[in-house]
């Protein structure tokens, strides 16, 4: 509370603070884990004085965490440890697979090969085997171990192992756990996944470590090893990596020193005679680093000894070593090829193009990005929602990434074509026929399939076959649908194949769907051009087959020409299954229903198909993601074009 006081100089408040009204609440306890948080990041106050940090009083390796700070010298390997615990039932069934799946993809291995699991007793640990041993865990932790010098280590794998050796020792228990080694950037690494459970059986539980242990304990063993391994740092190595330290553009070493020495945003650098010379050297590469960050425009030299850094210098100075790393990466994608580069926090319009490169760019949160090289002859950087599948993603295939929100040509064309808020395909059919659409029944299929898709959101209602129930403010709903579902851009999969596998292939490609719009949105330059290339050759091929004719310069194109293809296509297909299962291939009329069992899905180049068996013959029909928790398992759906509405279990109408 504040009260009032008259003095000579007139009227004053002076500020009087009352007690807290509570303090075990809610909001006191966030500010005291914000400061505790705050204090931990920092590792020490103004004057150079070790923050104490509470003692965990929960959890294994209590003491090990609380040796950290007199055990690890000046002169010890750095280490950085990343580590993240995940709630298996809030993460999702499939996230242990996939996060697994990702740490042991192609071009991780110095070579670039695939990167191979091993555990404490094998070179070749079998990841299903462990995923089944941790199904009915709680929890499990994801570590990644960057050591400074990792490239000098001839054994990382014995180095991992040694370090899980001395965290059994601390934590008190025999530990189950994974890693892979990755090579594939500046700093090689290794993934670590440990189960979060101790012992067999009836006497195993939950494994509990400190919270101390996973921020301080851990660094300090895995720091003693790479000491023991490589030795420590001599005054040369440290001298030489402060001093590459001060043109960095990205936090540094130097930066937490000085943000540490900061009072009040303003730091003193001036010099006491009884320093130590290294002291001194110390402070002249911090000069050098004030005179970096002023030339940045993060920092503003007030006289010879102080200078005042810029408000939120720390959160500048990440996000420009994010910047550099994302360009680093874009530049190995593509490879050599002049391209004008785009980072795209949030794209703001569809962009086409192929794949060039992928990754994480959080690799502890299994975020994941994407170059695309587009058909705009611009090479774009995007980062995908938290979980996507990158393995789903083939390097060479051609995606189209779609701002989350934004209001799609589908949904207007629905609400156009609608009659007293009905929308029925037979109706559109007959328009796009009377349009002269050259593949209106493929056309019709994507207006089906988004149908579907808000009708499993409760956006849309399906009266019939074929006949929809659209809310009047149907394209508003639609986009509130989109944003909640992404946090990201939407990612769409047009083709698993690269553009010059398309040209002679056997079915409906991307290739002649872009031939069918006329090369709409191709930039003459970059991927556009090769696009362009692509397709001139695709044309011929078309012709060859009989189904496309030349006149003059242009290209007449066959009508139902998708259609056509994808048939074709998948009586070769069909054939080839007759052969390896001895079952006959049924092939289905448009609005047939096919009841099986569902044994595999094929992916071809007109898409993914999934087979249905029902004991005599098979048929084939498009796969959606929908359908593969039921691999193995009886299910029925109706076919229409490239459209499907599938029945699953008890449920009604599971469809896309």
């Amino acid at each position: 509370m504040a009260s009032r006081k008259d003095t000579q100089d007139g009227e004053r408040f002076r500020v009087r603070p009352a007690a807290p009204r509570s303090r075990a609440g809610p909001r006191s306890q966030r500010f005291v884990s914000h400061v505790l948080k705050a204090a931990s990041k920092a590792g020490a106050n103004a004057s150079g004085v070790r923050i104490g940090r509470p003692a965990s009083i929960f959890g294994r390796g209590r003491v090990a965490a609380g040796m950290a700070d007199h055990r690890l010298p000046a002169n010890a390997r750095r280490v950085v440890i990343k580590s993240r615990f995940v709630v298996l039932k809030k993460a999702g069934a499939s996230s242990v697979a996939a996060h697994l799946r990702y740490i042991e993809r192609d071009g991780v291995t110095r070579d670039g090969q695939r990167g191979q699991a091993y555990g404490a007793a094998t070179d070749e640990a079998n990841l299903k085997a462990f995923e089944e041993r941790g199904r009915g865990d709680r929890h499990q932790f994801r570590l990644i171990v960057s050591v400074e010098d990792a490239e000098q280590l001839e054994d990382l794998r014995g180095y991992t192992r040694e370090l899980m050796r001395r965290m059994e020792v601390d934590l008190e228990t025999r530990l189950d756990w994974v890693a892979v080694d990755h090579w594939d950037t500046d700093n090689p690494h290794t993934h670590v996944v440990l189960r979060g459970k101790v012992g067999e059986g009836r006497a195993s539980r939950d494994l509990v470590i400190a919270p101390d242990y996973m921020a301080h304990g851990m660094r300090l063993r895995a720091s003693e090893i790479a000491t023991e391994w490589l030795g420590p740092r001599t005054e040369l190595e440290i001298r030489q990596g402060l001093q590459r330290e001060v043109e960095q553009e990205r936090l540094t070493n130097l930066d937490r020193a000085l943000l540490r020495q900061a009072a009040a945003d303003v730091v003193d650098l001036t010099q006491a005679p009884e320093k130590t010379a290294n002291l001194r050297q110390r402070q002249t590469l911090l000069r050098a680093r004030l005179q970096r960050l002023e030339a940045m425009g993060l920092a503003e030299r007030l006289d010879a000894n102080h200078w005042r850094l810029a408000p939120g210098v720390e959160r500048s100075l990440s996000a420009m070593g994010a910047r550099g790393d994302i360009l680093r990466a874009m530049h190995r994608a593509m490879k050599g090829d002049k391209r004008e580069l785009v980072i795209e926090a949030s794209p703001t319009m569809s962009i086409v193009g192929r794949i060039t490169g992928k990754g994480l760019a959080d690799e502890l949160h299994g975020r994941g990005y994407l170059v695309v090289d587009g058909v705009d002859g611009r090479a774009h950087y995007l980062k995908l929602p938290v979980g996507a599948d990158l393995s789903a993603l083939p390097m060479g295939g051609i995606v189209e990434a779609s701002p989350p929100a934004q209001e799609r040509a589908v949904d207007r064309n629905i609400a156009a074509v609608s009659r007293d808020g009905v929308y029925r395909t037979a109706e559109h059919l007959a328009h796009l026929e009377l349009a002269n659409d050259p593949d209106p029944r493929s056309a019709v299929d994507v207006h089906v399939r988004r149908l579907e898709a808000l009708r499993r959101a409760g956006v849309v209602e399906r009266v019939a076959d074929g006949v929809w129930k659209v809310p009047s403010d149907l394209t508003v709903k639609a986009r509130q649908h989109d944003a909640q579902k992404a946090a990201g851009p939407t990612i769409e999969l047009h083709s698993h194949l690269r553009i010059d596998q398309q040209v002679r292939a056997i079915g409906a490609t991307w290739l002649d769907r872009q031939l069918i719009d006329g090369g709409r949105g191709l930039v003459a330059q970059g991927f556009g051009t090769q696009v362009r290339d692509a397709m001139r050759s695709r044309a011929e091929f078309l012709i060859e087959q009989g189904l496309a004719e030349r006149r003059g310069r242009r290209f007449a194109l066959a009508r139902d020409l998708l259609s056509t293809l994808r048939d074709r296509e998948l009586a070769v297909a069909a054939k080839s299954l007759q052969d390896q299962t001895g079952r006959s291939y049924r092939r289905l009329k448009d609005g047939e229903r096919a009841s099986g069992t569902y044994r595999r899905s094929i992916q071809l180049a007109s898409g993914r198909f999934a087979m249905l068996d029902d004991g005599v013959g098979f048929a084939l029909l498009p796969w959606r993601p929908v359908i593969e928790q039921h691999l193995g398992q009886q299910v029925s759906a109706v076919s229409r074009g490239q459209s499907v509405t599938w029945q699953l279990g008890r449920q009604r109408g599971i469809s896309a």
